[in-house]
């Protein structure tokens, strides 16, 4: 109820920022300080004065969240987490490194100046995503902050940003009403569906002794499905306040339309239509997946698929259940990796091969998925390997097999989509299925993007 009551004040308070507080009628310094006291108030409601373990954590690591064991503030330092961290490399990228050793992902969002104190807590404590997020980074911010995200821009040689023009700003009213209409409508789902299908009933002795495979895999699915609302909810309601208050504005598409979703965490419709492994965690906590693979995936010299996920159940938490959803996940991204590398290209041949190959793949992700996340629901270990034994460990030994048999392409660590210019026909497929993938989506002022801004700004704005 607490963060319910939080975050609809945080709503309320960013329509308020926007307009008495807008940058064009303020100081950045003034700006600062209101995000941050704001942000401070509501830690300290939600969670009295273990709110200050804000600033600990700000100051330390991560680790004193598990040694204080402040379980009620998991989400909020988790986040701080991943901003203490996403600043510490871009810092390192900009101040410490030379351009030619970074990638031109991390030139963009390279910061070259050591921030101030105040735009550092302002950074992380501000009141729009101090209890649920969702993660941006540094650039992002004091661009929001300063009034700048209106501007296009250029990376130049040096790697400083040359402002070429100034866009439109548009409104942010009809984002925000989408987003919390689909609030209300994940709240009620959570509220109602959740409670009739929990994930527990999964190992219930009575549903393993009488139920069918077919039942299993269904209910499998069904209470997998009814478990997502709730994060729907909780990080599109997050969405919609960094918007309300004009964070968030990510472009223009070809029609003129504006683009509030700089950085959003999931994608709804490609989750529930997922058809690989990649895909689903491409579009599930977004902001994450770009962390993780900032952070570590493309700067891990030795197996950066293990090391990555590995990481992910430690920032996760201590609970036994993340660390086996993590290691199956390693299992089930592998193997749905050399599978679709070895074999999707039979299919490309004709729309009803694909198609057909669209409808398997999709029902094998759907269940593997579900499969995988049990035990992060579960949380405990004997329930954990109680469901996995319940299904004979099928889908371990599938994936064990899969490696094992099939030849394993070694991908370049560290290349995404958009840099290989020499895609092969498969992911030029993939790129009309998905065009808002993970590897798509913009991570700073539309830097990323300033080609594609260009040609399709809406004509007020090219001059």
């Amino acid at each position: 109820v607490n963060f319910v009551v939080c975050q609809l004040f945080a709503l309320l308070a960013a329509i308020w920022f926007r307009t008495y507080l807008h940058s064009s009628k303020t100081s950045s310094f003034i700006r600062h300080i209101v995000a941050t006291l704001l942000g401070l108030y509501l830690a300290l409601f939600c969670f009295g004065w273990y709110a200050l373990h804000f600033l600990v954590q700000s100051g330390i690591s991560y680790c004193i969240m598990i040694i204080i064991g402040v379980e009620s503030m998991h989400n909020p330092m988790m986040i701080i987490t991943q901003k203490i961290t996403s600043l510490a490399y871009e810092i390192h990228d900009g101040m410490f490194r030379k351009d030619e050793e970074l990638t031109p992902s991390q030139r963009v969002l390279a910061v070259r100046r050591m921030p101030s104190l105040l735009e550092y807590v302002s950074y992380n404590c501000n009141f729009m995503g101090i209890l649920a997020g969702p993660l941006c980074s540094y650039k992002d911010y004091i661009t929001f902050i300063e009034g700048r995200s209106y501007h296009m821009t250029q990376s130049g040689e040096n790697g400083k940003e040359e402002v070429q023009y100034e866009r439109t700003e548009p409104s942010p009213n009809e984002a925000v009403v989408q987003k919390l209409l689909v609030c209300g409508l994940s709240l009620l789902v959570h509220l109602t569906i959740s409670n009739m299908l929990p994930v527990e009933y999964n190992i219930d002795e009575r549903f393993q002794a009488t139920a069918s495979w077919p039942t299993k895999i269904t209910y499998l699915y069904m209470s997998l499905l009814a478990a997502r609302p709730k994060y729907y909810f909780a990080w599109t309601l997050a969405d919609a306040i960094n918007n309300a208050a004009g964070f968030g504005f990510r472009g223009y598409d070809r029609n003129g339309a504006a683009h509030w979703d700089l950085i959003s965490n999931l994608r709804i419709q490609q989750i529930e239509m997922s058809t690989s492994f990649k895909m689903f965690l491409d579009n599930w906590n977004i902001q994450t997946a770009l962390w993780l693979k900032r952070v570590c995936y493309e700067r891990a010299s030795i197996s950066p698929t293990i090391q990555t996920f590995f990481l992910s159940a430690i920032w996760h938490g201590v609970y036994p259940g993340y660390y086996l959803t993590f290691l199956t996940g390693v299992l089930m991204t592998l193997a749905a990796r050399a599978m679709r590398n070895n074999f999707r290209h039979y299919f490309l041949k004709t729309p009803q091969l694909k198609l057909f190959y669209d409808i398997i793949t999709w029902a094998v992700t759907q269940i593997a998925i579900s499969y995988t996340v049990v035990p992060f629901v579960l949380l405990s270990i004997k329930p954990s390997f109680t469901f996995y034994s319940s299904w004979y460990y099928c889908l371990h030994v599938c994936s064990i097999l899969v490696l094992w048999l099939l030849p394993v392409k070694k991908t370049q660590k560290g290349k995404n989509i958009h840099e290989n210019h020499q895609l092969s026909q498969s992911r030029k497929v993939d790129e009309r299925e998905n065009s808002l993938g993970e590897d798509s989506f913009p991570t700073t002022n539309s830097i990323c993007n300033q080609n594609q801004a260009k040609a399709s700004r809406p004509p007020s704005s090219r001059q």
